[in-house]
Protein backbone atom coordinates (compact mmCIF):
# COMPACT_ATOMS: atom_id res chain seq x y z
CA UNK A 1 0.00 0.00 0.00
CA UNK A 2 1.19 3.24 -1.05
CA UNK A 3 0.33 5.97 1.35
CA UNK A 4 0.71 9.66 1.35
CA UNK A 5 0.85 12.05 4.64
CA UNK A 6 1.05 15.86 4.68
CA UNK A 7 4.67 15.88 3.21
CA UNK A 8 4.73 13.19 0.54
CA UNK A 9 5.15 9.52 0.63
CA UNK A 10 8.23 8.34 3.48
CA UNK A 11 8.93 5.27 4.40
CA UNK A 12 11.99 3.21 5.66
CA UNK A 13 14.93 2.23 3.27
CA UNK A 14 14.62 -1.66 2.57
CA UNK A 15 11.08 -1.89 4.04
CA UNK A 16 8.82 0.02 1.58
CA UNK A 17 11.37 2.13 0.24
CA UNK A 18 12.77 -0.08 -2.87
CA UNK A 19 12.90 -0.35 -6.06
CA UNK A 20 9.76 -1.89 -7.05
CA UNK A 21 7.50 0.58 -5.23
CA UNK A 22 9.31 4.00 -6.52
CA UNK A 23 8.43 2.26 -10.44
CA UNK A 24 5.14 1.87 -8.39
CA UNK A 25 4.79 5.44 -8.27
CA UNK A 26 6.16 6.57 -11.07
CA UNK A 27 3.85 4.30 -13.09
CA UNK A 28 1.30 5.52 -11.10
CA UNK A 29 1.90 9.54 -11.49
CA UNK A 30 2.62 8.34 -15.73
CA UNK A 31 -1.11 7.21 -15.49
CA UNK A 32 -2.75 9.95 -13.77
CA UNK A 33 -1.00 12.56 -16.30
CA UNK A 34 -2.63 10.12 -19.15
CA UNK A 35 -5.98 10.68 -17.49
CA UNK A 36 -5.62 14.39 -17.31
CA UNK A 37 -4.38 14.56 -21.00
CA UNK A 38 -1.58 16.62 -19.82
CA UNK A 39 1.81 14.01 -20.49
CA UNK A 40 2.66 16.04 -23.50
CA UNK A 41 4.00 18.84 -20.33
CA UNK A 42 6.60 16.15 -19.35
CA UNK A 43 7.90 16.17 -15.73
CA UNK A 44 10.55 17.46 -13.71
CA UNK A 45 12.83 15.36 -11.43
CA UNK A 46 15.20 16.36 -8.66
CA UNK A 47 16.62 14.29 -5.75
CA UNK A 48 18.55 15.47 -2.20
CA UNK A 49 21.86 13.85 -0.89
CA UNK A 50 20.49 11.01 1.02
CA UNK A 51 20.86 7.10 0.87
CA UNK A 52 19.62 5.97 -2.78
CA UNK A 53 17.80 8.93 -3.70
CA UNK A 54 20.03 9.24 -6.63
CA UNK A 55 19.26 5.88 -7.56
CA UNK A 56 15.99 5.90 -7.14
CA UNK A 57 15.49 9.27 -9.24
CA UNK A 58 16.74 7.43 -12.18
CA UNK A 59 14.18 4.31 -11.72
CA UNK A 60 11.70 7.04 -11.37
CA UNK A 61 12.90 8.70 -14.34
CA UNK A 62 13.21 5.46 -16.61
CA UNK A 63 9.29 4.54 -15.70
CA UNK A 64 7.66 7.54 -16.65
CA UNK A 65 10.60 8.34 -19.42
CA UNK A 66 8.76 4.39 -20.93
CA UNK A 67 5.42 6.10 -20.62
CA UNK A 68 6.33 8.19 -23.50
CA UNK A 69 6.64 11.32 -21.45
CA UNK A 70 9.23 13.78 -21.24
CA UNK A 71 11.36 13.98 -17.94
CA UNK A 72 13.75 17.35 -17.45
CA UNK A 73 16.14 15.85 -15.31
CA UNK A 74 17.96 17.61 -13.02
CA UNK A 75 21.49 15.66 -12.13
CA UNK A 76 22.43 16.74 -9.06
CA UNK A 77 21.55 16.62 -5.42
CA UNK A 78 19.14 20.10 -5.23
CA UNK A 79 17.26 22.34 -2.74
CA UNK A 80 13.71 20.72 -3.23
CA UNK A 81 12.02 24.13 -3.31
CA UNK A 82 14.42 24.52 -6.69
CA UNK A 83 12.45 21.62 -8.36
CA UNK A 84 9.57 23.56 -7.35
CA UNK A 85 10.67 26.60 -8.85
CA UNK A 86 11.21 25.19 -11.77
CA UNK A 87 8.24 23.28 -12.39
CA UNK A 88 6.39 27.00 -11.85
CA UNK A 89 8.76 28.24 -14.46
CA UNK A 90 7.92 25.76 -17.08
CA UNK A 91 4.52 25.53 -16.60
CA UNK A 92 4.26 21.92 -15.78
CA UNK A 93 1.07 20.21 -13.99
CA UNK A 94 3.27 17.79 -12.38
CA UNK A 95 6.52 17.33 -10.89
CA UNK A 96 8.60 15.19 -8.24
CA UNK A 97 11.61 15.11 -5.83
CA UNK A 98 13.12 12.25 -4.25
CA UNK A 99 13.59 13.33 -0.35
CA UNK A 100 12.16 12.25 2.42
CA UNK A 101 12.94 16.10 3.74
CA UNK A 102 14.18 16.34 7.75
CA UNK A 103 12.92 12.49 8.32
CA UNK A 104 15.80 10.36 10.53
CA UNK A 105 18.54 8.86 7.67
CA UNK A 106 16.54 5.22 7.27
CA UNK A 107 13.85 7.05 6.01
CA UNK A 108 13.41 7.93 2.34
CA UNK A 109 10.69 9.01 0.03
CA UNK A 110 8.60 10.97 -2.77
CA UNK A 111 7.37 14.25 -2.63
CA UNK A 112 5.08 15.39 -5.54
CA UNK A 113 4.28 18.76 -7.25
CA UNK A 114 1.22 19.87 -8.86
CA UNK A 115 0.56 23.09 -11.52
CA UNK A 116 2.49 26.07 -10.12
CA UNK A 117 5.01 23.93 -8.39
CA UNK A 118 2.79 23.42 -5.23
CA UNK A 119 2.43 20.42 -2.77
CA UNK A 120 0.14 18.27 -4.10
CA UNK A 121 -3.62 18.13 -2.42
CA UNK A 122 -5.08 15.26 -0.63
CA UNK A 123 -7.70 14.34 -3.64
CA UNK A 124 -4.63 14.13 -6.43
CA UNK A 125 -2.76 11.97 -3.89
CA UNK A 126 -5.40 9.89 -3.26
CA UNK A 127 -6.32 9.02 -6.92
CA UNK A 128 -2.51 8.44 -7.32
CA UNK A 129 -2.50 5.56 -3.92
CA UNK A 130 -5.21 4.22 -6.31
CA UNK A 131 -3.20 4.21 -8.94
CA UNK A 132 -0.75 2.21 -7.35
CA UNK A 133 -3.26 -0.66 -5.72
CA UNK A 134 -2.05 -3.86 -7.57
CA UNK A 135 -5.73 -4.15 -9.16
CA UNK A 136 -5.00 -0.87 -10.96
CA UNK A 137 -1.79 -1.53 -12.34
CA UNK A 138 -1.35 -1.80 -16.14
CA UNK A 139 1.58 -3.07 -17.81
CA UNK A 140 4.86 -0.95 -16.24
CA UNK A 141 6.22 1.41 -19.43
CA UNK A 142 10.19 1.15 -18.53
CA UNK A 143 13.16 2.42 -21.01
CA UNK A 144 17.02 2.48 -19.71
CA UNK A 145 18.61 5.85 -18.89
CA UNK A 146 21.07 6.17 -21.36
CA UNK A 147 18.56 5.10 -23.95
CA UNK A 148 16.29 7.50 -22.64
CA UNK A 149 18.13 10.25 -22.87
CA UNK A 150 19.25 9.03 -26.40
CA UNK A 151 15.87 9.33 -27.68
CA UNK A 152 15.35 12.51 -25.74
CA UNK A 153 12.73 11.05 -23.72
CA UNK A 154 15.00 12.04 -20.71
CA UNK A 155 16.45 15.27 -20.94
CA UNK A 156 19.68 16.35 -18.17
CA UNK A 157 19.35 20.18 -17.29
CA UNK A 158 20.77 22.54 -14.69
CA UNK A 159 18.21 24.82 -13.38
CA UNK A 160 20.29 26.21 -10.66
CA UNK A 161 21.70 29.86 -12.29
CA UNK A 162 17.18 30.65 -13.06
CA UNK A 163 16.26 29.46 -9.35
CA UNK A 164 19.16 31.96 -7.64
CA UNK A 165 18.85 34.88 -10.06
CA UNK A 166 15.06 35.13 -9.16
CA UNK A 167 15.83 35.03 -5.66
CA UNK A 168 18.48 37.59 -6.25
CA UNK A 169 16.13 39.76 -7.75
CA UNK A 170 13.59 39.48 -4.66
CA UNK A 171 15.75 41.17 -2.58
CA UNK A 172 17.86 44.57 -2.22
CA UNK A 173 21.12 43.11 -2.87
CA UNK A 174 22.66 46.33 -2.61
CA UNK A 175 21.47 46.95 1.23
CA UNK A 176 22.92 43.27 1.54
CA UNK A 177 25.94 44.02 0.20
CA UNK A 178 26.28 47.72 1.99
CA UNK A 179 26.21 45.48 5.77
CA UNK A 180 29.16 43.29 5.08
CA UNK A 181 27.52 40.40 7.49
CA UNK A 182 29.10 37.48 9.16
CA UNK A 183 27.02 34.66 8.51
CA UNK A 184 27.96 30.81 9.56
CA UNK A 185 26.10 28.10 7.41
CA UNK A 186 25.31 24.61 8.71
CA UNK A 187 23.08 22.66 5.97
CA UNK A 188 23.07 19.67 8.04
CA UNK A 189 25.10 17.53 5.43
CA UNK A 190 21.77 18.44 3.25
CA UNK A 191 21.70 20.35 -0.09
CA UNK A 192 21.60 24.09 0.75
CA UNK A 193 25.24 24.61 0.26
CA UNK A 194 25.53 25.60 -3.33
CA UNK A 195 22.81 28.01 -3.34
CA UNK A 196 22.93 29.49 -0.49
CA UNK A 197 26.80 30.26 -0.51
CA UNK A 198 26.66 31.88 -4.08
CA UNK A 199 23.64 34.55 -2.64
CA UNK A 200 25.98 35.55 0.72
CA UNK A 201 29.09 35.46 -1.72
CA UNK A 202 27.07 37.76 -4.08
CA UNK A 203 25.72 40.02 -1.20
CA UNK A 204 29.67 40.10 0.27
CA UNK A 205 28.64 38.40 3.37
CA UNK A 206 31.47 37.00 5.23
CA UNK A 207 30.55 32.74 5.07
CA UNK A 208 31.97 30.17 7.05
CA UNK A 209 30.21 26.83 6.44
CA UNK A 210 30.23 23.55 9.04
CA UNK A 211 28.57 19.92 8.20
CA UNK A 212 28.82 20.62 4.06
CA UNK A 213 29.77 16.92 3.53
CA UNK A 214 28.25 14.26 1.71
CA UNK A 215 26.87 12.30 4.57
CA UNK A 216 23.63 9.87 4.27
CA UNK A 217 23.71 9.54 7.75
CA UNK A 218 23.69 13.15 8.57
CA UNK A 219 26.13 12.93 10.98
CA UNK A 220 23.90 10.69 13.28
CA UNK A 221 21.25 13.25 14.05
CA UNK A 222 17.91 14.17 12.71
CA UNK A 223 18.50 16.80 9.53
CA UNK A 224 15.95 18.79 11.16
CA UNK A 225 17.12 22.39 12.02
CA UNK A 226 16.11 22.47 15.73
CA UNK A 227 17.46 23.63 18.92
CA UNK A 228 19.55 20.59 19.85
CA UNK A 229 20.29 19.63 16.29
CA UNK A 230 22.24 23.64 16.03
CA UNK A 231 24.32 23.01 19.41
CA UNK A 232 27.87 23.32 17.05
CA UNK A 233 25.99 26.61 14.96
CA UNK A 234 25.16 27.83 18.55
CA UNK A 235 29.16 27.66 19.57
CA UNK A 236 30.48 29.28 16.27
CA UNK A 237 28.25 32.43 16.52
CA UNK A 238 29.32 32.67 20.40
CA UNK A 239 33.19 31.82 19.64
CA UNK A 240 33.43 33.96 16.45
CA UNK A 241 31.37 36.97 17.04
CA UNK A 242 28.73 36.36 13.72
CA UNK A 243 25.91 38.07 13.15
CA UNK A 244 23.69 35.46 12.44
CA UNK A 245 23.83 31.35 12.03
CA UNK A 246 21.40 29.69 9.65
CA UNK A 247 20.74 26.18 9.46
CA UNK A 248 18.71 24.29 7.17
CA UNK A 249 17.00 20.93 6.59
CA UNK A 250 17.70 17.81 4.79
CA UNK A 251 16.28 18.65 1.75
CA UNK A 252 16.60 23.05 2.15
CA UNK A 253 12.72 23.86 2.27
CA UNK A 254 13.18 24.70 6.42
CA UNK A 255 15.17 27.04 7.87
CA UNK A 256 16.71 27.39 11.43
CA UNK A 257 18.39 30.53 13.42
CA UNK A 258 20.76 31.25 15.65
CA UNK A 259 20.68 34.98 17.29
CA UNK A 260 23.80 36.77 17.78
CA UNK A 261 23.64 35.79 21.41
CA UNK A 262 23.88 32.43 20.52
CA UNK A 263 20.27 31.46 20.71
CA UNK A 264 17.53 29.43 18.72
CA UNK A 265 15.34 31.57 17.22
CA UNK A 266 12.05 29.43 17.26
CA UNK A 267 10.46 28.88 13.63
CA UNK A 268 6.82 31.01 14.95
CA UNK A 269 9.31 34.08 15.47
CA UNK A 270 10.98 33.89 12.24
CA UNK A 271 7.63 33.86 10.50
CA UNK A 272 6.91 36.92 13.10
CA UNK A 273 10.01 38.83 12.22
CA UNK A 274 9.65 38.63 8.69
CA UNK A 275 5.76 39.80 8.69
CA UNK A 276 7.10 42.63 10.48
CA UNK A 277 9.53 43.39 8.37
CA UNK A 278 7.61 43.61 5.38
CA UNK A 279 4.90 45.28 6.70
CA UNK A 280 6.69 47.90 8.99
CA UNK A 281 10.22 48.39 7.36
CA UNK A 282 9.05 47.71 3.61
CA UNK A 283 5.60 49.26 3.68
CA UNK A 284 4.14 46.01 2.24
CA UNK A 285 0.69 44.96 2.57
CA UNK A 286 -0.98 41.79 2.80
CA UNK A 287 -2.70 39.17 5.02
CA UNK A 288 -0.23 36.14 6.70
CA UNK A 289 -1.83 32.44 6.40
CA UNK A 290 -0.60 29.74 9.42
CA UNK A 291 -1.49 26.25 10.16
CA UNK A 292 -3.32 25.72 13.26
CA UNK A 293 -0.62 24.75 15.29
CA UNK A 294 1.70 28.12 14.57
CA UNK A 295 1.69 31.42 16.35
CA UNK A 296 -0.89 34.02 17.29
CA UNK A 297 1.31 36.91 17.83
CA UNK A 298 0.79 36.67 13.56
CA UNK A 299 -2.50 37.35 14.30
CA UNK A 300 -1.57 40.67 16.63
CA UNK A 301 0.64 41.81 14.28
CA UNK A 302 -1.58 41.58 10.97
CA UNK A 303 -4.77 43.37 13.09
CA UNK A 304 -2.26 45.85 14.08
CA UNK A 305 -1.29 46.65 10.42
CA UNK A 306 -5.27 46.25 9.25
CA UNK A 307 -4.28 42.80 7.90
CA UNK A 308 -5.88 39.18 8.64
CA UNK A 309 -4.37 36.00 9.83
CA UNK A 310 -5.78 32.65 8.05
CA UNK A 311 -5.63 29.35 10.16
CA UNK A 312 -5.96 26.25 7.89
CA UNK A 313 -5.10 22.87 8.92
CA UNK A 314 -1.47 21.34 8.56
CA UNK A 315 0.13 20.80 5.76
CA UNK A 316 1.64 23.48 3.28
CA UNK A 317 -0.35 22.66 0.46
CA UNK A 318 -3.31 24.44 2.77
CA UNK A 319 -0.51 27.17 3.27
CA UNK A 320 0.11 27.66 -0.20
CA UNK A 321 -4.07 27.56 -1.06
CA UNK A 322 -4.90 30.16 1.53
CA UNK A 323 -2.54 32.40 0.19
CA UNK A 324 -3.57 31.95 -3.45
CA UNK A 325 -7.03 32.55 -2.40
CA UNK A 326 -6.54 35.33 -0.37
CA UNK A 327 -3.82 37.19 -2.06
CA UNK A 328 -1.83 37.20 1.16
CA UNK A 329 1.86 38.17 1.62
CA UNK A 330 3.73 35.71 3.14
CA UNK A 331 2.39 31.65 4.94
CA UNK A 332 4.31 29.59 7.04
CA UNK A 333 4.41 26.96 9.56
CA UNK A 334 5.96 26.59 13.51
CA UNK A 335 8.21 23.74 11.74
CA UNK A 336 9.91 26.56 9.67
CA UNK A 337 8.44 26.44 6.67
CA UNK A 338 7.06 29.94 4.59
CA UNK A 339 7.05 31.71 1.76
CA UNK A 340 6.19 35.02 -0.07
CA UNK A 341 3.76 36.10 -2.28
CA UNK A 342 5.56 36.03 -6.21
CA UNK A 343 7.64 33.53 -5.09
CA UNK A 344 6.66 29.76 -5.27
CA UNK A 345 3.91 28.42 -3.94
CA UNK A 346 5.79 26.33 -1.59
CA UNK A 347 8.55 26.20 1.94
CA UNK A 348 11.46 27.29 0.90
CA UNK A 349 14.46 27.37 3.27
CA UNK A 350 16.99 29.34 0.55
CA UNK A 351 14.62 31.93 -0.07
CA UNK A 352 13.74 32.55 4.07
CA UNK A 353 17.27 32.67 4.74
CA UNK A 354 17.55 35.32 2.23
CA UNK A 355 14.87 37.08 3.55
CA UNK A 356 16.15 37.26 6.95
CA UNK A 357 20.03 38.74 5.37
CA UNK A 358 17.93 40.74 4.09
CA UNK A 359 16.25 42.12 7.41
CA UNK A 360 18.94 42.22 9.21
CA UNK A 361 21.06 44.73 6.68
CA UNK A 362 17.85 46.92 5.90
CA UNK A 363 16.70 47.42 9.17
CA UNK A 364 20.12 47.92 10.56
CA UNK A 365 19.54 46.17 13.60
CA UNK A 366 20.19 42.74 15.11
CA UNK A 367 17.98 39.44 15.55
CA UNK A 368 17.62 40.14 19.27
CA UNK A 369 16.94 44.14 18.86
CA UNK A 370 14.13 43.50 16.36
CA UNK A 371 12.53 40.67 18.30
CA UNK A 372 12.57 42.75 21.27
CA UNK A 373 10.76 45.33 19.47
CA UNK A 374 8.36 42.96 18.32
CA UNK A 375 7.57 41.83 22.05
CA UNK A 376 7.49 45.69 23.24
CA UNK A 377 4.13 46.16 21.22
CA UNK A 378 2.49 42.45 20.58
CA UNK A 379 3.90 40.84 23.87
CA UNK A 380 5.58 37.52 24.38
CA UNK A 381 4.19 34.01 23.37
CA UNK A 382 5.98 31.14 24.17
CA UNK A 383 5.52 27.71 22.57
CA UNK A 384 5.68 23.79 24.23
CA UNK A 385 6.02 21.15 21.73
CA UNK A 386 5.59 17.50 22.58
CA UNK A 387 6.09 14.54 20.27
CA UNK A 388 4.62 11.37 21.70
CA UNK A 389 5.31 8.19 20.62
CA UNK A 390 2.97 5.17 20.89
CA UNK A 391 2.16 1.89 20.25
CA UNK A 392 -0.12 1.49 16.73
CA UNK A 393 -2.61 -0.34 19.11
CA UNK A 394 -3.31 2.26 21.20
CA UNK A 395 -3.98 4.59 18.51
CA UNK A 396 -8.05 3.63 18.23
CA UNK A 397 -8.12 4.70 21.40
CA UNK A 398 -6.39 8.15 21.57
CA UNK A 399 -8.41 8.42 18.16
CA UNK A 400 -11.92 7.62 20.02
CA UNK A 401 -11.00 9.60 22.89
CA UNK A 402 -10.06 12.63 20.84
CA UNK A 403 -12.73 12.72 17.86
CA UNK A 404 -15.31 10.46 18.62
CA UNK A 405 -15.80 10.83 22.62
CA UNK A 406 -14.36 14.76 21.88
CA UNK A 407 -13.64 14.32 25.37
CA UNK A 408 -11.17 17.56 27.00
CA UNK A 409 -9.20 17.78 29.58
CA UNK A 410 -9.80 20.41 32.24
CA UNK A 411 -6.85 22.74 31.99
CA UNK A 412 -7.92 24.87 34.59
CA UNK A 413 -8.36 27.76 32.16
CA UNK A 414 -11.45 29.60 30.71
CA UNK A 415 -12.38 28.32 27.10
CA UNK A 416 -13.36 30.28 24.15
CA UNK A 417 -13.55 27.58 21.11
CA UNK A 418 -12.72 24.16 20.53
CA UNK A 419 -11.94 22.92 17.06
CA UNK A 420 -11.93 19.68 15.27
CA UNK A 421 -10.19 20.87 11.66
CA UNK A 422 -7.26 19.27 12.16
CA UNK A 423 -7.09 17.01 15.28
CA UNK A 424 -7.96 19.26 18.51
CA UNK A 425 -7.35 22.83 19.25
CA UNK A 426 -8.68 24.28 22.34
CA UNK A 427 -7.94 27.94 22.43
CA UNK A 428 -8.47 29.63 25.64
CA UNK A 429 -9.77 33.43 26.21
CA UNK A 430 -6.32 34.50 28.19
CA UNK A 431 -4.96 34.15 24.48
CA UNK A 432 -3.16 30.81 25.12
CA UNK A 433 -4.19 27.80 22.98
CA UNK A 434 -2.97 23.95 22.59
CA UNK A 435 -3.67 21.43 19.68
CA UNK A 436 -3.24 17.71 19.54
CA UNK A 437 -3.14 15.94 16.45
CA UNK A 438 -1.61 12.59 14.49
CA UNK A 439 1.36 13.55 12.57
CA UNK A 440 1.30 12.92 8.67
CA UNK A 441 4.84 11.74 8.18
CA UNK A 442 5.63 9.31 11.98
CA UNK A 443 3.79 7.73 14.33
CA UNK A 444 3.52 10.16 16.71
CA UNK A 445 0.85 12.36 18.37
CA UNK A 446 1.74 15.54 18.63
CA UNK A 447 0.75 18.35 21.18
CA UNK A 448 1.89 21.68 21.05
CA UNK A 449 0.40 24.44 23.31
CA UNK A 450 1.16 27.87 23.34
CA UNK A 451 0.84 30.67 26.26
CA UNK A 452 2.29 34.05 27.36
CA UNK A 453 5.07 31.97 29.92
CA UNK A 454 6.83 28.91 29.25
CA UNK A 455 5.85 27.57 32.36
CA UNK A 456 2.06 27.93 31.66
CA UNK A 457 2.49 26.67 27.81
CA UNK A 458 4.42 23.57 29.49
CA UNK A 459 1.44 23.27 31.74
CA UNK A 460 -1.23 22.61 29.20
CA UNK A 461 0.90 20.03 27.26
CA UNK A 462 1.09 17.96 30.51
CA UNK A 463 -2.17 18.29 31.14
CA UNK A 464 -3.23 16.83 27.94
CA UNK A 465 -0.66 14.18 27.84
CA UNK A 466 -2.08 12.98 31.48
CA UNK A 467 -5.24 13.28 29.98
CA UNK A 468 -4.53 10.73 27.12
CA UNK A 469 -2.37 8.36 29.34
CA UNK A 470 1.06 9.02 27.44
Amino acid sequence: MIKFGTGGWRTIIGEDFTKANIQVIAQGLADLMKQEGVQGQGIVLGYDRRFLSDRAARWFAEVVAGCGIKVYFINKAVPTPLVMFTAKRMNLAYSACITASHNPAEFNGVKIFEKGGRDASVETTSRLEDLCLPGHRPGMGWVWFPEGVKAGLIEITDPMNEYLDHILGQVDIEAIRRRRLKVVLDPMFGVSKTALLTILVTGRCEVEIIHDSHDTLFGGRMPSPSSGALAQLKEMVLEKGYDVGIGTDGDADRLGIIDEKGEFIHPNDILALLYYYMLKYKGWKGDVVRNLATTHLLDRIAEAFGQRSHEVPVGFKHVSSAMEATGALIGGESSGGLTLRGHIMGKDGIFSATLLIELLAVSGKSIRELMEEIHRQFGEFTMAENDCRFDERDKPRLRKLLFEDRRVPDFGREIERVSYQDGLKVTFKDGGWIIARFSGTEPLLRVFAEADSPARAMEAGERMKRFLGL
